[in-house]
């Protein structure tokens, strides 16, 4: 009897030496991954994101941003930013909000009713909040060439323009011509290109880096920042237009490549995932207004 209770307890003394030993190591791999990680965002350079407003949209169709009835007879607001990063070695411009041309003109609507868009500011007067000029602008990237992200491009014709190969092949085309959706006019000043194909880190250090995301339009990208004190950032450009689109994963019906883009949205969402990214999703009007209360994000 002795000899069974003294095997037990022998068992018993191993088996919680074990699991002091795992829990010892498990603790200690955190702990280092933790301490590394803070080393890690305390080698960041200093990364500004200021986020400004590109105008408004009120889309009169919901539905158009599923491929089937979902949000059948329903309207959506949206917002219609831009954004300055500012880094040590540059300033980039990402986006540019809706046409200029907007500016005074209150709420139009244009031909085919599917919108109701206003601006009412002009971008280099936003500019000045923040004491930067167009000369100050290094670089400009669109998530996409659609007319509400390209319309005040045209007054930074010296900044290089990021874009992708795909994206630039269609702009040449002839498939651009009469698309209601595209003004390649408020672009056309941009001469200095650099081509991109797919994700391109701008300052080789991680902080700032276009993601290709292609299927919104033919060469779509999103724009992921390391920021010191907010963590990882993913501006999402069009891949969702508002929370609840991204909730249901749908495409919008009028997308460039429909199953291009379910295939981004999944590669979109395993990197968030991995980089434990906070989403910022340009269009929607709740993200703008408290994002943009909280800027700059650092």
């Amino acid at each position: 009897m002795k000899n069974i209770i003294y095997i037990i307890a022998t068992v018993l003394l191993l088996t919680s030496c074990n699991d002091f030993k795992k829990g010892f190591e498990e603790g200690m791999t955190n702990a280092e991954a933790e301490a590394a990680q803070q080393d890690s965002l305390a080698n960041l350079p200093e990364v500004k994101l200021h986020i400004f407003d590109g105008g408004s949209v009120l889309a009169k169709q919901k539905v158009m941003f599923s491929e089937g009835d979902r949000y059948e007879g329903e309207s959506i607001q949206l917002a219609a930013p831009f954004y300055i990063i500012q880094h040590p070695e540059g300033t980039l411009l990402w986006d540019t909000g809706l046409p200029e041309g907007l500016v005074g003109q209150g709420d139009v609507t244009p031909e085919g009713d599917a919108f109701t868009i206003s601006r009412s500011e002009k971008i280099v007067d936003q500019l000045k909040s923040v004491g930067l000029t167009p000369a100050d602008i290094d670089m400009i990237a669109f998530s996409h060439v659609h007319f509400d992200h390209t319309g005040a491009a045209n007054n930074f014709p010296n900044a290089k323009w990021l874009v992708q190969q795909t994206e630039l092949d269609f702009i040449n085309s002839d498939a651009i011509k009469g698309n209601p959706f595209y003004a390649p006019d408020s672009f056309s000043e941009l001469k200095n290109t650099q081509v991109l194909n797919g994700d391109f880190d701008i300052f080789n250090d991680g902080s700032v880096v276009v993601k290709s995301f292609p299927g919104h339009t033919a060469g779509h990208q999103a724009l992921f920042l390391s920021l010191k004190e907010s963590g990882p950032t993913l501006l999402s450009g069009d891949t969702y237009h508002f929370e609840q689109n991204r909730e249901d994963a749908v495409v919008p019906q009028f997308n460039y490549d429909i199953p291009e883009s379910k295939q981004s949205i999944e590669e979109f969402e395993a990197f968030a995932k991995a980089k434990n990214a906070t989403v910022i999703i340009q269009h929607d009007l709740d993200d703008f207004k408290n994002t943009v209360a909280k800027t700059p994000l650092k």
